[in-house]
């Protein structure tokens, strides 16, 4: 999308109704040393939003048209009491990013709107007929659909993988 604004007329447009309000989201990715859980396409994520934290596992993502993929969260007190905990256990972070996310409620469906450093992007989550649905109403097809993550984007945007550092607002692809 142009802009988050943009985005935000274009979903309100289809009579989507807000959830949440935008705020900003601080996502760390921690790994082991050797990658084990990148080697196996899986993550580990820490989230800050808007001073709640999550710890969330994803699971490796089954090919096709859509990004699916086992997703465990739970909440905590804090983010950085979360990293800490992770850290004892050999743990490290190895991405940060930021975005800024509202999120708004359609019929069988919830669209995300993400304003990153590198764009801004609609995440439609809900069952896969859903989605395709509420994709076609905003005029994308399967062949529009990014499911790329954030990190990936980020690398390509950066072009040189081993100084692309953080996706953080105030930074730029290295």
């Amino acid at each position: 999308m142009p802009s988050a604004e943009a985005a935000r007329v274009r979903v309100l447009a289809l009579g989507a109704t807000p959830r949440r309000a935008r705020r900003l989201q601080r996502d760390v990715i921690v790994d082991t040393a050797d990658a084990a859980l990148v080697s196996r396409g899986c993550a580990l994520r820490v989230r800050d939003d808007d001073g709640h934290a999550y710890l969330t596992y994803k699971g490796v993502v089954v090919p096709g048209p859509l990004k699916v993929r086992e997703e465990l969260e739970t909440s905590a007190a804090s983010a950085e009491r979360l990293l800490a905990i992770l850290a004892a256990l050999g743990y490290q972070p190895i991405f940060r990013y930021e975005k800024f996310r509202e999120e708004l409620d359609v019929p069988g469906a919830l669209i995300a709107i993400d304003d990153t450093p590198i764009g801004t992007f609609l995440e439609i989550e809900g069952q896969e007929a859903a989605i395709h649905d509420w994709a076609a109403r905003l005029g994308y097809s399967p062949a529009d659909y990014i499911t790329a993550s954030y990190r990936s984007l980020w690398l390509a945007a950066a072009g040189d993988t081993m100084r692309a550092g953080d996706m953080t607002f105030g930074t730029g692809p290295a």
